[in-house]
């Protein structure tokens, strides 16, 4: 999960579909269709949601309207922050041609990444001034890089969700030399107290917090708190960066492994794991809540459920959060497939009727919303899929049929695209411009 990725948020499920599509036995296969063209397509996920899985609703998806209050969101990443210009006047300019191109597009909520690694892109007590805000971590940029992209896009009439990774605190673009000298993992080291030594991990070259010890975890709970007391946020967003990869066989690899022995847990340490993820959740959820209650708290996990119920990796307890009140009132999983997705020649289990209708059943489960975000990054380039020509290849119309299918189903209430800069690469223009048509 910490080799050379833009965000994970969107080298990661690439990777993750080529791992899959060379290694993983699948045994749920969806039927093999062939995709002629986006005017009569019927999705499988719109036939058995419609339904009620039993029975089989036809409509074409080509008359499908936009439900009311339909969220179309984009994810702008810290790789977009590490482009815009960092001093005052360069910056409010490249931000309000983002945000008026946002608009242009259709798209009505920004997903604003403000704490990539550990740090802020905003005046914060608990970690350090971004890279990415200011060219050097620890480096006040001399004014408030979020709360002017707030103030742009609201004056625009965009939704702003403040996106948080949790843990993560090295990673591509920002490595150990990065750090300050007042990042935490940097002043814990060398305190000279033992009681935090742990409070910060190594794991395969990379830093992360130890989701296991509270005051880690109150620590990412007060940096939320202060971003909803401070700014009109209209949510606060996580992405899919938990736990890494895990091997308790391998003391290497075992990560919070000793908290767990020398906690005394009758749990499963894959259920205690859990349970450390569950209780940052809700205190973010009840954060929000208290502060800025007309705010929404989600998270986009990744969008193959078989994977994201594995014990060895994230630990997200994705049918509590969803069958259960106190978490979060919408998930926003990433389904970054396409409709013929293959596993060895025959349909993957994570093609995306398959997946969408996944979740849909979960979303059933409970009352929380269900968006689907998509991967814009991957049209019109060679991304694998388990096809000796990639689908992104072969069509123009993927994310327009996509939104239609979530759309048929009557269960699925917006959408968010990956990446920003996707809205401007010439190979994804014929896509961009059928979801502006859709979202206009």
């Amino acid at each position: 999960m910490q080799n050379h990725k833009k965000t994970k948020k969107r080298a990661f499920p690439a990777a993750l579909a080529l791992f899959l599509g060379l290694g993983l036995s699948v045994s749920a296969m969806a039927p093999s269709r062939t995709l002629a063209g986006p005017a009569e397509d019927i999705s499988l996920a719109a036939q058995q949601a419609q339904a009620g899985g039993d029975e089989v609703f036809v409509k074409a998806a080509s008359t499908v309207p936009a439900a009311q209050g339909e969220l179309r969101g984009v994810w702008i990443s810290y790789l977009d922050w590490n482009r815009w210009p960092k001093d005052p006047a360069s910056f409010r300019k490249a931000v309000d041609a983002s945000m008026d191109l946002c608009v242009s597009k259709g798209i009505n909520a920004v997903f604003v990444q403000i704490r990539p690694d550990g740090d802020a892109m905003y005046p914060s007590a608990y970690f350090p001034w971004s890279k990415f805000a200011s060219g050097k971590q620890g480096v006040d940029p001399g004014y408030d890089p979020f709360a002017y992209v707030l103030s742009s896009a609201h004056a625009r009439g965009l939704q702003v969700h403040a996106w948080i990774n949790p843990f993560r605190i090295t990673g591509y673009l920002n490595r150990y030399s990065d750090l300050c000298a007042s990042n935490p993992a940097i002043a814990w080291a060398g305190d000279q107290d033992a009681s935090n030594d742990r409070w910060v991990l190594t794991h395969e070259g990379e830093l992360y917090y130890n989701p296991a010890v509270p005051e880690v975890r109150q620590r990412i709970i007060d940096g939320v708190r202060e971003v909803v007391e401070r700014y009109e946020v209209d949510g606060v967003h996580f992405d899919d960066y938990f736990y890494p990869n895990i091997d308790d066989a391998n003391e290497a690899l075992w990560f919070d492994k000793p908290e767990y022995l020398s906690s005394g847990s009758r749990e499963s340490i894959a259920a205690w794991r859990k349970n450390n993820i569950n209780q940052l959740v809700r205190g973010v959820y009840q954060t929000v809540k208290q502060y800025r209650p007309q705010a929404v708290f989600g998270v986009s996990p990744e969008g193959y459920l078989k994977h994201l119920r594995l014990d060895n990796r994230l630990f997200v307890d994705i049918d509590t959060w969803m069958s259960q009140p106190g978490y979060v009132d919408y998930v926003m999983p990433q389904i970054y497939w396409g409709f013929e997705a293959k596993v060895n020649g025959q349909p993957a289990a994570y093609a995306f009727d398959t997946c969408l209708n996944d979740w849909i059943t979960l979303k059933k489960k409970g009352d929380v919303t269900l968006y689907v975000g998509l991967p814009l990054y991957k049209t019109g380039t060679d991304a694998a899929d388990g096809n000796e020509t990639p689908e992104w290849l072969r069509y123009q119309d993927i994310m327009r049929r996509q939104v239609l299918t979530g759309r048929s189903t009557g269960q699925v209430s917006g959408y968010c695209l990956y990446d920003f800069s996707s809205l401007t690469r010439e190979a994804a223009r014929a896509e961009v411009e059928n979801l502006t048509a859709l979202f206009h």
